[in-house]
């Protein structure tokens, strides 16, 4: 949870943000939240695949600022593999298995609103199986 979370005036510079490896494997800079909802910045390295999960209480939206992936979701019998690059935006609602990989040589990095705030290390469910091995 960031610090200071119920000062109004809260202004938190990336560089002071706590940093925490999420259980899929990638790079999270946890940033501020509101009672309904939370922020964060997630970076996966370039040549990466994440470990597959899915959430338990959580839905997430995803802007993807830099970078490009494959983006797998699996959800109620649907399945699907999305290319993502640069300002598209996609949605993983609670109970979606999701596991993604970089695609080319920059990192992708994704602006993350999760609601309701993430609740802590337990929300996530690592999967046996994802979409690509590598993890």
């Amino acid at each position: 949870m960031t610090e200071h979370a119920e000062d109004p005036f809260l202004h938190l510079p990336l560089a002071r943000a706590r940093a925490v490896t999420a259980p899929d494997g990638s790079l999270v800079h946890e940033l501020p939240r509101v009672r309904g909802g939370g922020m964060a910045l997630c970076t996966l390295p370039a040549g990466a695949v994440s470990r597959p999960i899915r959430h338990r209480t959580v839905d997430e939206v995803w802007f993807v600022l830099a970078g490009r992936a494959d983006f797998w979701r699996a959800a109620d019998g649907r399945e699907e593999v999305r290319a993502v690059g640069a300002e598209d935006s996609l949605r993983i609602l609670a109970g979606t298995a999701f596991q993604f990989r970089t695609v080319g040589p920059a990192p992708l990095r994704a602006l993350l609103l999760t609601a309701p705030p993430w609740p802590g290390e337990d929300e996530a469910v690592l999967l046996e199986h994802g979409r690509w091995p590598g993890h």
